[in-house]
């Protein structure tokens, strides 16, 4: 059967004919659908109101006046069975919940377990590198270097007393630590 308007689809459902009836539901489904989900609704949520909506049509079709227009009925239905829903159930509060609002599946893909894997392996070879080439510093370097890179940070006078230093030779030596640092990294190519 070629698809026609769901006007006569509609009147040829109603005498009993099951193609018709077939055609129509195929053409009006995504209608339905797009409706149901519009509403932000669970997906067992909408897959009611589909069934709902199609239940009523079925219980109706003796009552619908201009057969031409059974699509704006079905959305008007689907639409009113998407709201008397949205009433039934209670609101959320999105600030109270804001796992609500990460559209992300909590088992992460394969791909982003690769992918993980990946920048984590970079990071390591990253972090690795980045020791080595302080181990080729001098000593002085590698004690400024440790002790500033605590957490929390100390101040001058706290590295001062670790190691040694006048607390105003600290800021001069740091900064010939660290261009002598990003020299070894790029020569070994390391970002």
């Amino acid at each position: 059967m070629e698809r026609a308007d769901t006007g006569e689809l509609f009147r040829a459902a109603v005498t009993g004919d099951n193609a018709a009836w077939k055609e129509l539901v195929t053409a009006l489904a995504p209608l339905v659908w797009s409706i149901a989900r519009s509403y932000r609704l669970s997906e067992a949520d909408c897959r009611e109101v589909y069934a709902t909506a199609w239940f009523k049509l079925v219980q109706n079709l003796g009552r619908i006046r201009d057969p031409d227009k059974v699509g704006a009925w079905l959305a008007s239905t689907t639409r009113h069975e998407c709201l008397k829903l949205a009433r039934m159930t209670r609101p959320v509060q999105l600030d109270d919940h804001p796992a609500v609002l990460d559209l992300r599946s909590p088992e992460p893909t394969p791909e982003e377990v690769v992918v993980e894997a990946e920048r984590e392996a970079d990071r390591v070879a990253r972090l690795r590198a980045l020791w080595l080439a302080v181990q080729d510093l001098g000593e002085t370097c590698q004690r400024v270097l440790r002790v500033l890179m605590t957490n929390p940070p100390p101040s001058y006078a706290e590295v001062s007393a670790a190691t040694g230093l006048a607390v105003g030779s600290i800021g001069p030596i740091r900064q010939r630590c660290l261009a002598r640092l990003r020299a070894l990294l790029e020569e070994r190519g390391v970002r």
